[in-house]
């Protein structure tokens, strides 16, 4: 490619950091440009349950140094939100109005934790953690010994409560459909993996209907997880774990195909010949399955976004969509999962 070529990647998490380097690494000229709405460089969320365990600063937790980006040439913009991509006149629509142009694009922008409809209404009592600043403000709230309740269960909540239990805290789990998701587990695999939660001092809660998260009253924990047909649960702190959504309205009448996620081939190129897709915002064409499928956890991820990259530069490479995602317990007898990148 030619020093004129103009590579932009939507997102600079897993996927789109391991792209940037790759494009590099096999083309020193052209120009490569990260777009994200983040304040912060590049800080993997599967590394934020660190920050329970004594990490003060996001700096102890970035993927790459400040350098790093000078180094290859990358151009990140932060704190830049796309609203619309103009595929046919290969534009970007960024929501302060500037424009950005592309020869090529990759869409890496993840996906955000999803929330159920009946559980929308109480966002603003609940904390979220899909970003360094969450973490940091959910510790700084939560008392000594704290109690949180999670509602869901889906993997990544799985994986802090497991710190939040081994710094001192305590963890009621109300579990959902979400449970243990994006795993697929029988019934009689889910009790045993309930079984070693609860020997991992994670109390699980079943068959109790959330409706409604409320502050607490006075001389009470600060908030109260209320049930269907009367009772409820005090706790210092309410976080939902059900699943992520794809972070793709932007995509939405840019001439490519979209189910829940962007679809993508095994090359990871999307309906339209200048688009790829990697991480969690694309649906893989698994031939085995015979159908678009979600590919989840830090490993993976990674791949995609090397994969893409080699095909953006003239490779023809394409990604496994044959992949271990199975739950097990590991050694310690705890429970483990190829979507963790720690045990």
């Amino acid at each position: 490619m030619s020093a004129n070529t103009h590579i932009v990647i939507i997102g600079t998490g897993g996927a789109g950091s391991e792209a940037a380097l790759t494009i590099r690494r096999r083309d020193p000229e052209c120009r490569i440009t990260q777009i994200t709405g983040s304040k912060l460089p590049f800080i993997s969320r599967y590394e934020l349950p660190r920050v329970f365990t004594g990490v003060n600063s996001w700096r102890e937790i970035l993927a790459h140094p400040p350098e790093f980006y000078d180094k290859y040439r990358i151009d990140v913009r932060r704190n830049s939100w796309v609203d619309h991509v103009d595929a046919k006149n290969k534009k970007i629509l960024l929501r302060h109005k500037e424009e950005v142009s592309f020869d090529k694009l990759l869409v890496a922008s993840g996906g955000g934790g999803y929330l159920p409809e009946n559980l929308r209404e109480f966002r603003p009592l609940m904390n979220g953690f899909g970003s360094y600043e969450d973490a940091i403000n959910m510790r700084q709230s939560l008392p000594k010994k704290g109690h949180v309740i999670m509602l869901g269960g889906d993997m990544t909540g799985l994986d802090l409560a497991r710190t939040l239990v081994a710094v001192g805290h305590r963890v009621t789990l109300v579990a959902g459909e979400q449970l243990f998701w994006p795993h697929e587990v029988s019934d009689d695999e889910n009790m045993k993996f309930v079984a070693v939660l609860e020997k991992m001092g994670i109390k699980v809660v079943f068959d109790k209907k959330v409706t409604e998260v409320k502050k607490g009253t006075k001389g009470k924990p600060a908030r109260r997880v209320v049930f269907d047909g009367g009772g409820g649960i005090d706790g210092d702190a309410v976080m939902p774990f059900c699943g992520l959504m794809p972070s793709l309205n932007f995509m939405i009448g840019a001439n490519v195909d979209i189910e829940r996620g962007l679809l993508v081939d095994p090359e990871l190129k999307t309906t339209n010949d200048s688009i790829w897709a990697a991480g969690d915002v694309c649906q893989i064409w698994s031939p085995e399955e015979n159908s678009y499928l979600f590919y989840y956890g830090w490993h993976y991820i990674k791949e995609m976004g090397k994969i893409a990259a080699i095909n953006m530069t003239g490779g023809s490479k394409q990604i496994s969509t044959d992949q271990d995602d199975h739950l097990y317990i590991n050694k310690q007898g705890e429970i483990d999962s190829p979507y963790w990148i720690h045990g």
